[in-house]
């Protein structure tokens, strides 16, 4: 007996070691402000930038209908997923996986929630590789134009800092990064809709559905609503987020509109500016999740050993390898679109809602009950409609895509 509680306490011991060295459970005593970063720098991401090409292929009426009810949807499953964060008394789920194994048990909840969640954030990953590099690239082409540079090369000057960066340990040492890139996501979105303002209707550009098909309007239609999905962002960082914290006691282009814009210069460098500095801290915030479940994998089942250089190892081929697909399809609005409906859908949508019907068993035909069956509709319907709107998008822009251009 005295053997078994010694190797027990052997167990637990290493358990809380590897904890202390993983980035999302290193450190919990962030301030609250620092998860107001981090959750503002997920939330208000580059997907704002797309919603001005969405809405012109729903229409006012469906664009509005779909934002507001996204709206409501996904400010309740983030309220659903702050709520069984501590549900067990004397536990945390510091992982949206952990929270899956309570609800689905220890195999079930592994295999259901992390190919979603990782799929989401490298997916993510991707896109604001893309996004910074095409900033960057609006930069230049707005300060000496007349020089062109391939889009490839700029994406790899973006990749360059996160090859640095993301070797900070853990959310905590990320928080100035964070802070800044949070004020910058605000202040870009407040330019976009600024200076659309203030350029007004213009009077050749066409802003309803501009396909010369009602087929292709209508598959229009379903990728602009996983760029929708894909603005309302953030449910799969937010319980590692909330690890960091101390536990309670209870004519539109296809492209996003900074792109689109050509003047006044001044605005448009600050802007995309303000658009790499975003993304940057964003990559970061949507990396570290990705780099949680790395790094535990390859201590846990691979038997590595904790170390600087195997974390140095595998974040840096996490980097290459979202920079290598980047470079290889920068396709922005299709990818949008496309991680939007296909995963987004799942772990904002619907997924907290199938939590809460599995942990909380409400009532049949009650009012909760009704809320999460209605949101699991409209999450499922996304997750089959969008990506099919937005792989026949990307098998277009593909016609004449040139690798590496």
């Amino acid at each position: 007996m005295g053997d078994m509680d010694v190797e027990a306490k052997g167990i637990d011991q290493k358990e809380k070691d590897l904890n202390d060295w993983l980035p999302i459970t290193s450190n919990r005593n962030a301030s609250w402000w620092y998860s107001a970063f981090h959750n503002v720098t997920a939330m208000v991401g580059a997907g704002v930038l797309g919603l001005p090409f969405a809405m012109s292929q729903l229409g006012w009426g469906p664009g509005v209908t779909m934002m507001v009810l996204s709206w409501i949807i996904t400010l309740y499953t983030l309220w659903q997923m702050v709520e069984m964060h501590e549900s067990v008394p004397g536990k945390r789920f510091d992982r949206y996986h952990e929270l899956g194994q309570h609800a689905f048990g220890e195999k079930l909840g592994l295999w259901i929630v992390v190919p979603q969640q990782l799929m989401v954030q490298f997916g993510v990953c991707i896109v604001y590789m893309i996004t910074g590099g095409k900033s960057l690239q609006k930069i230049h082409d707005t300060v000496a134009p007349g020089k062109p540079i391939k889009t490839t090369y700029f994406i790899m000057i973006f990749a360059a800092v996160h090859f640095f960066i993301s070797h900070l340990p853990s959310f905590n040492s990320i928080a100035g990064i964070s802070l800044a890139a949070a004020i910058m996501s605000l202040s870009y979105s407040t330019v976009a809709w600024g200076a659309s303002l203030h350029k007004g209707v213009q009077p050749l550009v066409q802003y309803g559905p501009r396909a010369s098909t009602t087929a292709g309007n209508v598959f229009n239609f379903f990728s602009a609503l996983g760029d929708v999905a894909f603005a309302f962002a953030g449910h799969n960082v937010v319980l590692e987020i909330q690890a960091t914290i101390p536990s309670t006691k209870n004519q539109c282009g296809r492209d996003n509109i900074l792109i689109s814009l050509e003047k006044p210069k001044g605005l448009i460098v600050i802007a995309n500016a303000f658009v790499v500095i975003h993304v940057i801290g964003s990559y970061q915030v949507f990396a570290m999740p990705v780099f949680d479940t790395k790094e535990s994998a390859l201590v846990k089942q691979m038997k590595f050993k904790p170390s600087y250089s195997l974390r140095f190892i595998s974040r840096n081929i996490f980097v290459a390898l979202t920079l290598f697909i980047g470079v290889t399809f920068p396709f922005f609005g299709g990818l949008l679109s496309f991680f939007g409906g296909f995963a987004f859908a799942p772990t904002t949508y619907f997924l907290p809602c199938i939590m809460w019907l599995a942990v909380y068993k409400p009532k049949k035909f009650s009012l909760s009950w009704f809320a999460n069956w209605f949101c699991i509709i409209v999450g499922v319907l996304l997750m089959v409609l969008a990506p099919i709107g937005a792989l026949r998008n990307i098998i277009l822009q593909a016609k004449d895509f040139k690798f590496y251009s």
